[in-house]
């Protein structure tokens, strides 16, 4: 399949959106975003292949990064964004708290967090946590893995001290020594293991959720309205 073949697949007929005539001249641009956790929205975006998928429609793509799962539902929510990349998880919990997202469509299903603690920690379960302070990204799987994580321990959130900062900002605050552990997400979690030796020692796969696809639903509704009228 060519990167063509993707862009097309990834916003057209993955978000079951087919524009229309109709459709076409109502929608000027879409805005989406791009985010290092989600490597799709990466080579779409550095190919420029949405750009060329849509240019003979007249409409334009605008990207805006988005620096983690609550970031990225945050602008779904303000309608800042029109699609949205997020875990699976987070888009649950966002949905049942009220934003008005539609998931559409799985780009991976990453092993994309796990525990994370500095080169020379003793920290070797998530027992050890107990007391200890862990940079984390509310909001996010990374911060449902670690609640999950601690639940499994016999710990609650209670018995560790949540820093709450965003992804990048955890890394830095583990490889500063300001945290004892962090919540990580790829690929800063890999770059942090490789650069400086930080050791993964929680790991569980099937513990991440998926990569998911969202779209704002006023937007969704707005498309489906006008291809009803084509």
């Amino acid at each position: 399949m060519s990167f063509s073949s993707i862009g097309r697949i990834a916003l057209a007929a993955a978000a079951a959106i087919t524009f229309t005539t109709a459709a076409k001249a109502q929608v000027n641009e879409i805005r989406i975003d791009w985010a290092t956790y989600n490597p799709v929205s990466i080579v779409l975006k550095q190919q420029g292949l949405l750009e060329k998928e849509f240019e003979k429609d007249g409409i334009k793509i605008r990207w805006v990064q988005s620096a983690g799962s609550n970031k990225a539902l945050e602008f779904l929510n303000a309608g800042s964004i029109d699609f949205g990349s997020t875990a699976g998880s987070a888009a649950l919990v966002a949905k049942i708290n009220g934003n008005p997202i539609k998931s559409i469509y799985v780009y991976s299903r990453p092993e994309w967090t796990a525990l994370v603690t500095g080169p020379k920690s003793d920290i070797k379960t998530v027992a050890d946590l107990k007391g200890k302070a862990v940079a984390v990204t509310r909001g996010t799987d990374p911060h449902i893995f670690l609640v999950r994580a601690l639940a499994e321990a016999g710990l609650t959130d209670k018995d560790v001290r949540f820093v709450l900062l965003q992804h990048a900002d955890g890394r830095l605050a583990l490889s500063r020594g300001d945290v004892q552990a962090w919540a990580g997400l790829d690929p800063m979690m890999a770059s942090a293991e490789l650069d400086e030796g930080a050791k993964l020692f929680y790991r569980k796969p099937e513990a991440n959720t998926w990569g998911i696809l969202n779209v704002r639903e006023e937007f969704a509704k707005g498309i489906r309205n006008s291809c009803s009228a084509c």
